[in-house]
């Protein structure tokens, strides 16, 4: 990724996180989203999560509860300093984080609901390219799948983490809406070879691409991120950190050529995967290049 960012930083490239929020704690998700070598672009904060069941009740508003949207957000797009804070994947992006979610498992009509009104709003916003959805469940969702279809019929860039393993879906493929042919599902692996997945990662056929988000030989070493204030760096791993990143990476290559569609810079990271034209039951195309596929 450092390599990509020679020729593309993300610039003018809006990348829409569907997550828990973001921290109010952490500047460089607000006041300092534009600063350092990050400037010229917004970051645009929502709530669409009702978490009252009274039907009067309005959305909670754009903070993160629970920490997890932070860490994408900072995945995706942190800002890049001089204070030793963990840079985003496309620091010259533009973010538009919505919090539909009170957690990472959309199991409530509440969160079902939000997750739908937020991927209306990134359909219908002509800024956003690209969705990033670190968020899942084992079931199918109607409402969710409609949300899906409609951001996708506007020409949208959807990925979706393939899963975490807990205990109770440790069996379980690629999970919803990872699992639909609308998004491009991404898990993570351990470094090296052959390829593995990441401890609490889900595989299986319908895995698009990998992002490498674990050492082989030390299972705490994983991505650094944005924590929910200060500069101290937090680790995150797993399918969502991979999906962040991924999403990070697309940005960088639609920057290259703004003008391109959603199939030609899918196309694009194809040919940079490791795999490709080649496909793994489990892992997909494989890894992606990020420098070549800036390049190429």
């Amino acid at each position: 990724i450092p390599a990509a960012w020679n020729y593309s930083q993300g610039d003018n490239i809006g990348v829409c996180l569907i997550d828990t929020g973001t921290s109010p704690n952490q500047s460089k998700l607000g006041s300092q989203f534009a600063s350092g070598q990050s400037t010229n672009r917004y970051i645009s904060r929502y709530g669409t999560y009702v978490s009252s069941w009274w039907w009067w009740a309005s959305p909670d508003g754009p903070d993160d509860d629970c920490g997890h949207g932070t860490q994408m957000a900072g995945l995706i797009a942190a800002p890049r300093g001089y204070d030793g804070t963990a840079v985003g994947v496309a620091y010259k992006s533009n973010l538009v984080a919505i919090r539909a979610t009170g957690d990472v498992v959309i199991n409530g009509s509440s969160e079902k609901n939000g997750v739908q009104d937020a991927l209306v709003i990134a359909g219908n916003r002509s800024d956003v390219r690209i969705v990033s959805m670190s968020i899942g469940d084992v079931f199918w969702s109607n409402t969710v799948a409609d949300g899906i279809y409609y951001a996708y019929n506007r020409g949208k860039l959807l990925f979706a983490a393939a899963g975490t393993s807990l205990s109770w879906t440790s069996w379980w493929g690629v999970i919803f809406p990872a699992n639909m042919s609308e998004t491009v599902a991404v898990t993570g692996i351990k470094d090296g070879s052959p390829m593995q997945r990441c401890n609490t990662c889900h595989d299986g056929s319908a895995v698009d691409f990998v992002i490498v988000m674990q050492r082989r030989n030390d299972d705490s070493r994983t991505s650094l991120t944005l924590a929910p204030s200060g500069n101290t760096p937090a680790y995150v791993g797993g399918s969502s950190a991979a999906t962040a990143t991924t999403a990070g990476i697309a940005a960088l290559v639609w920057a290259t050529n703004p003008g391109q569609s959603r199939s030609q810079v899918l196309q694009r990271l194809k040919n940079a995967a490791s795999i490709y034209p080649g496909r793994d039951g489990n892992f997909g195309w494989g890894i992606i290049d990020a420098q070549y596929a800036v390049t190429h």
